[in-house]
């Protein structure tokens, strides 16, 4: 059992017939959720999920690929 992010609402699913990145929805209030932990079980809305997306899209996350350039240079 666990609890619907968005309503709070009990969400019986059974542990074993789910995994990571599977999508569900709220009987209670029609929220789409996926998986995003399967111990513990655990669900974010998949708007979260895509808002958090878009955020990393307008930051220009490209830290790592800076981090991989400097760590060339250091072994020249």
């Amino acid at each position: 059992m666990v609890l619907c992010p968005e309503c709070d609402a009990e969400i019986d699913v059974d542990e074993g017939d789910v995994d990571e990145g599977d999508s569900l929805s709220c009987d209670e209030c029609g929220a789409d959720l996926k998986v995003t932990s399967v111990s513990p079980l655990e669900l974010e809305s998949e708007d979260d999920l895509e808002d958090e997306e878009e955020e990393d899209s307008f930051t220009g996350d490209d830290d790592d690929e800076e981090e991989e350039e400097e760590e060339d240079e250091d072994w020249k």
